[in-house]
């Protein structure tokens, strides 16, 4: 599994999306990109950290920051996530894993004693040229966003 540091080159892909759409990373050359990984679609804590990208867009945007949401659930799944609560970006769909591996967040979970293989809320900002930027691993939801605008503020203060 691989160690992604910052400075990396953003490990290449090409997924499915919501939307009828093939996204590559390609897709965004010349942008900033938040690639954010979450467990499930319509869970309380990936609604809650998708519906905060979602609400802070415009001023992402503003500053040439595009945002992708990135989880194993299948294209179909996305559609009704992202339709439900309106969300304004791609998820691609990594049914078989491929994409948490290459990123590192496919790990092994605890919870209650039981372990198990899932998703680490993990987020990478990769910068106009492909590369890793800044690692955000084992997110909290509730002030992540302060976290990514603070990092881009201050990159744009520098």
């Amino acid at each position: 599994m691989p160690d992604l540091q910052i400075g990396d080159n953003a490990p290449d892909f090409k997924l499915s999306a919501n939307g009828d759409k093939e996204i590559a990373l390609s897709d965004y050359k010349g942008q900033k990109l938040v690639l954010y990984f979450y467990p499930k679609d319509d869970t309380p804590g990936c609604t809650t950290e998708a519906c905060n990208f979602r609400d802070n867009l415009p001023d992402l945007a503003k500053l040439n920051v595009a945002v992708l949401g990135a989880s194993k659930d299948s294209v179909a799944k996305h559609e009704k996530f992202a339709a439900k609560y309106e969300l304004p970006f791609p998820l691609l769909s990594d049914e078989d894993g491929t994409l948490c591996e290459d990123y590192g967040v496919w790990v092994e979970k605890n919870m209650y004693g039981r372990k198990y293989m899932g998703i680490e809320r993990t987020t990478f900002l990769i910068d106009e040229n492909g590369k890793i930027e800044q690692i955000w691993r084992k997110v909290k939801v509730k002030d992540h966003i302060k976290d990514i605008n603070e990092a881009l503020n201050n990159k744009k203060a520098a």
